[in-house]
Protein backbone atom coordinates (compact mmCIF):
# COMPACT_ATOMS: atom_id res chain seq x y z
CA UNK A 1 0.00 0.00 0.00
CA UNK A 2 1.61 3.05 -0.94
CA UNK A 3 2.25 5.32 2.05
CA UNK A 4 2.37 9.58 2.80
CA UNK A 5 3.89 12.14 5.43
CA UNK A 6 1.37 12.97 8.04
CA UNK A 7 1.28 15.42 10.58
CA UNK A 8 -0.36 13.17 13.62
CA UNK A 9 -0.20 14.09 17.56
CA UNK A 10 2.67 17.21 16.66
CA UNK A 11 4.66 14.49 14.93
CA UNK A 12 4.95 13.90 11.13
CA UNK A 13 4.92 10.29 10.28
CA UNK A 14 4.75 7.51 7.45
CA UNK A 15 1.63 6.49 7.11
CA UNK A 16 -0.80 3.80 4.65
CA UNK A 17 -2.68 5.89 2.28
CA UNK A 18 -6.06 4.07 2.07
CA UNK A 19 -6.70 6.08 -0.94
CA UNK A 20 -6.27 5.31 -4.54
CA UNK A 21 -5.80 8.53 -6.62
CA UNK A 22 -7.97 8.19 -10.06
CA UNK A 23 -7.83 9.82 -13.12
CA UNK A 24 -11.08 11.31 -14.99
CA UNK A 25 -10.87 8.59 -18.17
CA UNK A 26 -10.21 5.62 -15.26
CA UNK A 27 -12.92 3.15 -14.00
CA UNK A 28 -13.24 3.42 -10.12
CA UNK A 29 -11.68 0.77 -8.11
CA UNK A 30 -13.39 -0.35 -4.84
CA UNK A 31 -12.78 1.58 -1.57
CA UNK A 32 -11.93 4.76 -0.95
CA UNK A 33 -10.78 7.25 -3.95
CA UNK A 34 -9.19 10.71 -4.72
CA UNK A 35 -10.76 12.00 -8.19
CA UNK A 36 -10.90 15.15 -10.09
CA UNK A 37 -12.89 18.14 -9.12
CA UNK A 38 -14.60 17.74 -12.28
CA UNK A 39 -15.23 14.09 -11.79
CA UNK A 40 -16.61 14.50 -8.12
CA UNK A 41 -18.97 17.26 -9.82
CA UNK A 42 -20.41 14.07 -11.62
CA UNK A 43 -20.29 11.49 -9.48
CA UNK A 44 -19.60 12.55 -6.37
CA UNK A 45 -23.05 12.05 -4.81
CA UNK A 46 -23.17 8.11 -6.10
CA UNK A 47 -19.28 7.43 -4.71
CA UNK A 48 -20.29 9.03 -1.79
CA UNK A 49 -23.76 7.28 -1.39
CA UNK A 50 -21.85 3.78 -1.94
CA UNK A 51 -20.36 4.59 1.62
CA UNK A 52 -16.99 5.52 0.11
CA UNK A 53 -14.82 8.17 1.53
CA UNK A 54 -13.96 10.43 -1.33
CA UNK A 55 -10.66 13.15 -1.43
CA UNK A 56 -10.94 15.49 -4.59
CA UNK A 57 -8.33 16.57 -6.36
CA UNK A 58 -8.12 20.88 -6.56
CA UNK A 59 -6.19 22.26 -9.39
CA UNK A 60 -4.32 25.62 -8.69
CA UNK A 61 -6.69 27.28 -11.29
CA UNK A 62 -9.90 26.01 -9.63
CA UNK A 63 -11.80 27.38 -6.68
CA UNK A 64 -12.16 26.12 -3.62
CA UNK A 65 -15.49 27.73 -3.66
CA UNK A 66 -17.05 25.37 -5.96
CA UNK A 67 -16.18 22.55 -2.55
CA UNK A 68 -18.00 24.75 0.41
CA UNK A 69 -21.28 23.22 0.11
CA UNK A 70 -19.60 19.27 -0.13
CA UNK A 71 -16.87 19.92 2.19
CA UNK A 72 -18.82 18.38 5.17
CA UNK A 73 -19.13 15.19 3.14
CA UNK A 74 -15.35 15.41 1.70
CA UNK A 75 -12.98 12.87 3.56
CA UNK A 76 -9.81 14.98 2.21
CA UNK A 77 -8.59 17.59 -0.50
CA UNK A 78 -5.59 17.00 -1.91
CA UNK A 79 -3.95 20.38 -3.31
CA UNK A 80 -2.46 20.41 -6.39
CA UNK A 81 1.46 22.02 -6.52
CA UNK A 82 2.78 21.42 -10.34
CA UNK A 83 5.52 23.25 -10.56
CA UNK A 84 7.62 24.71 -6.81
CA UNK A 85 6.95 28.27 -7.95
CA UNK A 86 3.33 27.86 -8.50
CA UNK A 87 1.73 29.11 -5.50
CA UNK A 88 -1.84 28.78 -5.83
CA UNK A 89 -2.38 25.78 -3.84
CA UNK A 90 -1.12 27.41 -0.61
CA UNK A 91 -3.87 30.02 -0.84
CA UNK A 92 -6.31 27.11 -1.26
CA UNK A 93 -5.20 25.52 1.69
CA UNK A 94 -5.34 28.64 3.88
CA UNK A 95 -9.05 29.24 2.43
CA UNK A 96 -9.66 25.73 3.24
CA UNK A 97 -8.42 25.68 6.73
CA UNK A 98 -9.07 29.49 7.96
CA UNK A 99 -12.37 30.72 5.98
CA UNK A 100 -14.18 27.51 5.10
CA UNK A 101 -13.10 25.72 9.00
CA UNK A 102 -11.93 22.41 6.95
CA UNK A 103 -10.63 19.98 9.61
CA UNK A 104 -9.96 17.27 7.91
CA UNK A 105 -6.96 16.17 6.25
CA UNK A 106 -5.34 18.37 3.14
CA UNK A 107 -2.59 17.02 1.08
CA UNK A 108 0.01 18.39 -0.87
CA UNK A 109 0.60 16.59 -3.98
CA UNK A 110 2.67 17.40 -7.19
CA UNK A 111 5.77 18.97 -7.01
CA UNK A 112 6.12 19.18 -3.49
CA UNK A 113 9.92 19.73 -2.14
CA UNK A 114 11.15 19.77 0.96
CA UNK A 115 12.43 23.26 0.78
CA UNK A 116 8.29 24.13 0.54
CA UNK A 117 7.70 22.07 3.89
CA UNK A 118 7.45 25.38 6.16
CA UNK A 119 5.02 27.09 4.21
CA UNK A 120 2.78 23.91 3.53
CA UNK A 121 2.14 23.83 7.60
CA UNK A 122 1.92 27.15 8.14
CA UNK A 123 -1.16 27.05 5.78
CA UNK A 124 -2.87 24.06 6.72
CA UNK A 125 -1.52 21.38 4.74
CA UNK A 126 -1.14 18.38 7.25
CA UNK A 127 -0.31 15.61 4.71
CA UNK A 128 2.55 15.25 2.35
CA UNK A 129 3.47 13.33 -0.83
CA UNK A 130 6.98 14.52 -1.37
CA UNK A 131 8.64 14.49 -4.56
CA UNK A 132 11.87 14.30 -3.33
CA UNK A 133 12.08 11.37 -1.42
CA UNK A 134 12.09 13.28 1.91
CA UNK A 135 11.58 10.84 5.15
CA UNK A 136 9.26 12.43 7.68
CA UNK A 137 12.39 13.30 9.57
CA UNK A 138 13.22 15.64 7.16
CA UNK A 139 10.24 17.04 6.52
CA UNK A 140 9.87 17.84 10.86
CA UNK A 141 12.93 19.50 10.98
CA UNK A 142 12.13 21.54 7.50
CA UNK A 143 8.74 22.66 8.74
CA UNK A 144 10.72 23.74 11.84
CA UNK A 145 13.92 25.68 10.09
CA UNK A 146 12.95 28.81 11.27
CA UNK A 147 12.52 29.94 14.72
CA UNK A 148 10.14 32.55 14.41
CA UNK A 149 7.01 33.44 12.11
CA UNK A 150 5.90 37.25 11.67
CA UNK A 151 2.37 36.77 11.53
CA UNK A 152 -0.67 34.56 12.35
CA UNK A 153 -1.78 31.38 10.22
CA UNK A 154 -3.47 28.50 10.46
CA UNK A 155 -0.46 26.43 12.07
CA UNK A 156 -1.21 28.68 14.94
CA UNK A 157 2.31 29.35 15.77
CA UNK A 158 3.13 32.39 17.90
CA UNK A 159 4.29 35.06 15.94
CA UNK A 160 7.46 36.76 17.09
CA UNK A 161 5.52 40.32 17.87
CA UNK A 162 3.28 38.40 20.39
CA UNK A 163 6.65 36.18 22.05
CA UNK A 164 7.91 39.75 22.62
CA UNK A 165 4.91 40.48 24.82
Amino acid sequence: MPTRIKLQDGEYRLVEDPFTTIGDDAGLPPGDVIISLTRFQTEGDQLLSEGRKVGVRLEPAEEVEALVYDLPRIALVAVVFPKYRDGRSYTAARLLRERYGFEREIRAVGEVLREQAGFMARVGIDAFSPADGSTPEDWARATHRQRHVYQRAADRRTPAFAERE
